[in-house]
C-alpha cells in the first residue's frame, strides 16, 4: 500500500474560521467551478474539504493554517 500524508488545516471563511483535510494538491492551472486558479510547483493550489459540511475548496498556500500531519494508508 501507498503511504500518504494527511494535513488538518484551518482557514478563514466568510462563514469564520473552518477546519478541514488537504485531499488534493495542484502544480498546474486548473478550471474548477467556472473559474480558471493558477499553479504551480512553487505555489500550488490546494483541494480542501471541510470537517463540518464536505464542502470542497481551493486554496492558496497562504490562506491557510496547518494543525497536524499524520500518515494514513491510501
Amino acid at each position: 500500500m501507498k503511504q500518504r500524508s494527511t494535513i488538518a488545516i484551518i482557514w478563514n471563511s466568510e462563514a469564520g474560521r473552518v477546519s478541514g483535510k488537504i485531499v488534493k494538491v495542484h502544480t498546474k492551472d486548473l478550471d474548477y467551478k467556472g473559474y480558471t486558479h493558477h499553479a504551480s510547483k512553487d505555489d500550488p493550489q490546494y483541494e480542501i474539504k471541510s470537517d463540518k459540511t464536505d464542502h470542497v475548496a481551493l486554496h492558496k498556500g497562504g490562506g491557510v493554517a496547518a494543525l497536524s500531519t499524520s500518515g494514513i494508508d491510501a
